[in-house]
């Protein structure tokens, strides 16, 4: 399977693959947010109710959504493009705001009279996560920002190697968005990655690579099956890549690891042993690392792995936070990984 858009090289270490990373542009399809936090620390519980009193220490806002992938892809040394729709309020400016301190491109947003831009409020009392509140709108966009929006996917797609739909439901992805950008991004040999969300799950026909954790699969699929019993994971997933006509699915499966079925290869492969504080973002970081191997065509054992191995290490962090490339090479390098996988 070749890419026109692809990054075609061999590669002689995983040093000059995490350096090809450098080369790849993204192209990042879906609903953006804030993500806001309050951190602080509790000494007692308030008298009118039964609840933890914070004290807080540190207010921050951070990218989060489709722009958390946007963060991920950016710390593995590749350049990012975002396309989505956020609403004209203070959250939206907040949100152009860190977008330009983060060295992020605006020029694939648009700006909507009619919605509110996604805001997550999470407090956190050392690296427990208290309470989350969310301000949003999750109705599709309207027929004619999903037009502007579409032009802008068609101008900016061609600059680019691979393109990612990071669904959270929000309403920036519709069926009729989806397969005018596929069908765009196959014309013109552009891979294309998907992190699924359960109401367009069925949508993604088409697509080079869909990566749904096992809670979405069985919500998607309405199935019901037992992950540790490989041969039924390997049912229902040849079932779905046959169903959506999809070159690749990959599997998270939080401490049981990953499975990936990728044209004929079908490998499981487990977790690393961590110690988990958090698991936000952790399916950001896997699309991301997922979407740059695709583009530089790796081998499906290196994509799952690396991938595999970023998930993981983001979970030892408190909060929303991106694996850096440095990190991961290291990491992939004590495992290994380039002798085991890059050849398979």
């Amino acid at each position: 399977m070749l890419y026109i858009n692809s990054i075609r090289m061999q590669y002689d270490s995983l040093e000059q693959i995490f350096d090809a990373f450098n080369q790849v542009r993204v192209l990042i399809i879906g609903d953006v947010m804030v993500d806001s936090y309050l951190w602080g620390k509790v000494d007692r519980i308030s008298p009118e109710a039964p609840v933890p009193i914070v004290h807080v220490q540190k207010r921050e806002k951070r990218l989060g959504g489709a722009s958390n992938v946007a963060v991920n892809v950016q710390a593995m040394g590749a350049v990012p493009i975002l396309c989505s729709v956020i609403g004209k309020d203070a959250d939206g400016q907040d949100f152009l705001d860190i977008l330009s301190a983060s060295g992020l491109s605006r020029e694939g947003i648009i700006d909507s009279e009619t919605r509110t831009t996604t805001i997550k409020h999470r407090i956190i009392a050392g690296t427990q996560h208290l309470l989350r509140i969310d301000s949003e709108m999750d109705h599709l966009i309207t027929a004619n920002e999903r037009q502007q929006l579409l032009d802008k996917i068609k101008q900016l797609a061609l600059t680019c190697q691979v393109i990612i739909f990071q669904d959270y439901d929000k309403g920036v992805l519709s069926k009729e968005l989806i397969e005018q950008v596929t069908a765009f991004a196959n014309q013109h040999n552009i891979p294309t990655v998907v992190d699924p969300k359960k109401r367009n799950f069925l949508h993604y026909r088409g697509v080079t690579l869909f990566k749904p954790n096992l809670k979405e699969l069985k919500e998607g699929l309405k199935v019901d099956f037992d992950p540790t019993h490989s041969a039924e994971l390997k049912q229902v997933v040849s079932q779905l890549k046959e169903k959506l006509q999809l070159v690749a699915i990959l599997v998270t499966l939080s401490e049981k690891g990953v499975y990936i079925d990728y044209e004929q290869d079908k490998y499981l492969m487990p977790a690393h042993i961590r110690q988990i504080a958090d698991v936000s973002g952790a399916g950001d970081t896997v699309v991301s690392i997922a979407a740059l191997c695709v583009a530089l065509q790796l081998s499906p054992q290196l994509i799952a792995g690396l991938s595999n191995l970023g998930g993981g290490l983001v979970c030892e962090h408190a909060g929303v936070v991106p694996i850096h490339k440095e990190s991961l090479m290291q990491e992939a390098l004590k495992h290994n990984f380039f002798t085991l996988y890059a050849h398979c």
